[in-house]
């Protein structure tokens, strides 16, 4: 049996961490950060003012980096979103980014606890859970 964190515990709020980091490491980036919950979403900062945003509802975007930090939603210029699902393997986002865009879809909604999506967080976290 896996073991899911409470909803909104910090636990659960830091699910999503290990997966975005091993993004960044996937694509060689040493920025990102997490972001506010609801949806609980994540930025990778690419370089040549080009980020990388996660959100647990529509997966992957990309665009020209405007502002935001840790604890500040992240702002995008010309966002595109990526597709190949809400969370697509790590390898399979560095394909991802370089094929064309799409408009925002809707995998799922951060409200959707208990479907199962939280259980995929888990694999990617080892012993990261309560460990920041």
């Amino acid at each position: 049996m896996i073991f899911v964190p409470e909803a909104y515990s910090d636990a659960w709020l830091e699910l999503p961490i290990a997966y975005v980091a091993r993004v960044a490491e996937v694509l060689g980036a040493e920025r990102w950060w997490d972001d506010p919950f609801d949806p609980r979403d994540a930025t990778i900062l690419l370089g040549h003012g080009r980020a990388l945003v996660w959100d647990e509802e529509s997966g992957w975007r990309r665009g020209t980096f405007l502002s935001g930090r840790k604890g500040v939603r992240t702002e995008l210029a010309g966002a595109l979103y990526l597709g190949g699902g809400v969370l697509p393997e790590p390898e399979r986002v560095a394909e991802l980014l370089a094929g064309g865009g799409a408009e925002r879809p809707v995998y799922r909604s951060y409200r959707d606890i208990g479907d199962g999506f939280d259980q995929k967080l888990v694999r990617y976290v080892g012993g990261l859970v309560g460990s920041r």
